[in-house]
């Protein structure tokens, strides 16, 4: 358990693509968190992390997006999100702002206490009392930031090893990256397509019938080119598998659904 209260005070962080297209994964992580004894609220002053404008390098933007969200969640023991790469944003706020800046240390301060659900529920809650099963067979996406920013590996894949009927086929290269990477893909959009249309073959291969992953970004782009190939393989964010909360269409499935190419 964590250091603080039995019952820890959570702030979620929605992120953007959720709020926008997929409410069904901020609802199933404030289940988990719930389940793990956290008390949860969603700031309502909450935007968007900053990444797009960060990595566009336009700094004061940035700079401004995140004073607005290091206020919207002072007060709260953890700010947690579904999202590796988003709470990755959240941990480059201490580099924005200078050392006789006052918000630095407000940054540091969001930054050591930021972490990406899985990570949060394994590695600080020690939480694993998952109630859920999952018939199928399944192969996991370690996404760039939640791996090489957070070291996000084990920790999502313990957690469905508690799910009931669940089978993890790994892919080769689940370390890879699927080509999204926020403005990457705009930018240079023909390797951006090539990287995912090796990550769908990967996926295939793999022979399962269901890709999941820790952040939207990568299921919407992998998920719109296995369904624009044809192949059968439908995807899902992990916290609606550990939340036993499947009953929604796949992503790419719906109409609210970002799956559609660039």
């Amino acid at each position: 358990m964590s250091n603080h209260s039995e019952h820890p005070s959570v702030g979620l962080f929605v992120t953007c693509l959720a709020d926008m297209f997929r409410p069904s994964v901020a609802f199933a992580t404030v289940k988990l968190l719930e389940a793990a004894g956290c008390r949860v609220n969603v700031p309502e002053r909450q935007t968007c992390c900053g990444q797009p404008a960060f990595n566009s390098g336009d700094r004061q933007t940035t700079a401004d997006i995140a004073k607005t969200t290091i206020e919207a969640f002072e007060g709260f023991h953890y700010v947690v999100g579904p999202s590796g790469s988003c709470i990755g944003m959240l941990h480059h706020y201490p580099e924005l702002f200078a050392d006789d800046d006052p918000w630095l240390q407000r940054a540091l301060d969001l930054k050591s206490r930021a972490y990406e659900v899985t990570s949060f529920l394994t590695d600080v809650m020690q939480f694993d009392r998952i109630n859920a099963q999952y018939d199928g067979t399944i192969t996991y996406h370690d996404s760039c930031s939640g791996l090489r920013e957070l070291g996000i590996k084990q920790q999502p894949r313990q957690l469905l090893g508690k799910v009931d009927k669940l089978s993890l086929n790994e892919m080769e290269e689940a370390e890879t990256c699927c080509g999204f990477g926020g403005t990457f893909c705009v930018k240079y959009p023909e390797i951006s397509n090539r990287m995912v249309s090796n990550k769908s073959q990967y996926i295939s291969d793999s022979s399962a019938d269901t890709l999941v992953g820790g952040d939207l970004g990568c299921l919407l782009n992998m998920a719109g080119k296995l369904k624009r190939e044809g192949k059968p393989v439908q995807a899902r964010h992990i916290v609606e598998i550990l939340a036993g909360m499947t009953d929604t269409p796949a992503i790419g499935e719906a109409d609210y659904d970002l799956a559609k190419p660039l």
